[in-house]
């Protein structure tokens, strides 16, 4: 029995050292591999090519929170996404940031500053900002949590529309939910359903000059009915932590519009110590047949 690390080679070192301390097998690369019916793990962000390369295949473990990136997987073979606090938390404090941005007319303070144009813009209670929250999960409720406690009014959007903290509207009450909602921030996994959900219905539901942070998929956002958007001054300003495609391209117009702010997928990296422990916790679940933490068994919900 023995995990395949198929992942950032900078990881790799703390993952062989808490490998071996534990007595697990961990084999580094798929050239490493001599006996491909000892790996019953992968952990990867792509698999590799050819899954029926390992016959006793039994785990793909996602080595960030997201799964929904993931081809389908053979027969038998479980899919887990990584638990690991700091995920959680960095993609809090991204969000956080990003909200009081907005907030506070960062876009058009950054673009005064290239100007060296010093011109104050009208300054707004945290309490008089409404806050929506696409995507009610672990991290959702972390975010939902930490803006309430800064003064804003939060709610959310998730398929139950199970209140819990703040406020939540399921997803039949959208239109409702975008209109009362002065900034939007979209943590939603991608499926069929979610996928170009950040369009030009959306944003015309929304408040005029509300503000989108979007920390969910890249291919939730329609790129030309961002810009139509900003444009127009529908939206005043957006902060988007992903794209599609990935990287971006150096010559692409939301690099250079003045209300947008862009950075590359860095609200949250997996901790490699973190990352690792949860390995260990599958592959010691693996060997003792206990229900493998993070096992994703149904379609991706929010």
């Amino acid at each position: 029995m023995a995990l395949l690390f198929v992942s950032t080679p900078a990881r790799l070192p703390v993952w062989q050292q808490m490998f071996d301390a534990a007595g697990l097998r961990m084999i580094a690369g798929e050239a490493a591999v001599t006996d491909p019916a000892e790996v019953t793990a992968i952990a990867c962000w792509i698999p590799p090519a050819d899954l029926t390369r390992y016959p006793n295949l039994r785990v793909v473990l996602s080595v960030g929170a997201g799964v929904d990136h993931l081809p389908p997987l053979p027969e038998g073979v479980a899919l887990v996404r990584t638990l690991a606090p700091g995920i959680e938390a960095m993609v809090r404090d991204w969000v956080v940031m990003a909200t009081l941005m907005l907030h506070r007319d960062m876009p058009t303070y950054l673009q005064q500053a290239r100007e060296g144009l010093w011109q104050s813009q009208p300054v707004r209670l945290a309490s008089s900002r409404r806050v929506g929250i696409m995507g009610m999960g672990r991290i959702g409720g972390l975010v939902a949590t930490s803006l309430s406690a800064l003064g804003f009014e939060v709610a959310g959007l998730s398929r139950s529309g199970r209140d819990g903290a703040v406020p939540v509207y399921p997803t039949a009450r959208l239109d409702e939910f975008l209109a009362r909602t002065d900034l939007l921030v979209c943590l939603l996994p991608l499926t069929a359903e979610t996928r170009g959900i950040l369009g030009r219905q959306a944003f015309a539901a929304l408040p005029r000059g509300a503000g989108l942070v979007h920390a969910g998929r890249g291919q939730h956002l329609d790129p030309a009915a961002l810009r139509d958007a900003l444009d127009e001054g529908q939206l005043s300003g957006a902060m988007l932590d992903v794209t599609d495609p990935e990287p971006l391209p150096p010559d692409h117009w939301m690099w250079r519009h003045p209300r947008l702010v862009i950075t590359p997928h860095v609200a949250a990296q997996t901790d490699a110590a973190e990352g690792a422990q949860h390995a260990i916790a599958v592959m010691h679940a693996l060997q003792s047949g206990a229900a493998l933490p993070g096992r994703v068994d149904v379609a991706l919900g929010y």
